[in-house]
């Protein structure tokens, strides 16, 4: 049943993630909290930040799966959001942790594919050179995650699914006229 005991470790965590902050938060309190021992715990983590990893990386994969293709930049965005919109008390906890780069990093991870799969299905059967395609990329990546970690900074009380489509509609057509310039000019 080691499967079962991952999850209810992982839910538990989950779950005080979102009542208290992550100092706060004890390998004792999680297992009593999903009725295991604490070597059943320490079977399956060296630690907490182990744990923590390993459910940032799953729910990565989960968005990045769950957005086999993306249409817009504000697609983009909303993907790159989800799981923060979802588990906003969580994240402050993280983001205002010393495990605050294991966030970033998955959040770096789902603005790349997510970005990139956007600008894949853009370019798709067009003559942009991949060194230009690469920027395009990266700046819309920074876009994605800066975007994303200035609203946790300011304590995520923005409106930011109105603040991406209103910004999504000001930059309309912006990404499909760089790359047309870089195909016409053949770079």
């Amino acid at each position: 049943m080691p499967n079962f005991t991952k999850t209810a470790i992982k839910q538990s965590f989950v779950k005080l993630l979102n009542e208290r902050p992550m100092k706060q938060i004890t390998v004792r309190d999680i297992v009593e909290d999903c009725g295991i021992n604490r070597n059943s715990f320490y079977y399956h983590y060296a630690d907490m930040p182990t744990l923590l990893e390993e459910i940032i990386t799953e729910e990565a994969t989960q968005i990045i799966e769950e957005y086999p293709s993306v249409d817009s930049i504000e697609d983009c965005l909303i993907a790159v959001m989800q799981f923060t919109r979802q588990n906003k008390r969580a994240i402050m906890h993280i983001y205002n942790s010393v495990n605050r780069e294991l966030y970033e990093h998955y959040l770096w991870q789902v603005s790349e594919a997510v970005v990139t799969k956007y600008f894949d299905k853009l370019t798709a059967g067009t003559a942009v050179n991949p060194d230009d395609k690469r920027i395009v990329i990266q700046f819309y990546k920074c876009a994605c995650f800066g975007m994303t970690t200035e609203w946790i900074r300011t304590g995520m009380h923005a409106d930011i699914q109105s603040d991406i489509h209103r910004l999504c509609e000001l930059k309309k057509g912006m990404a499909e006229e760089i790359l047309a310039r870089c195909a016409e000019n053949g770079s």
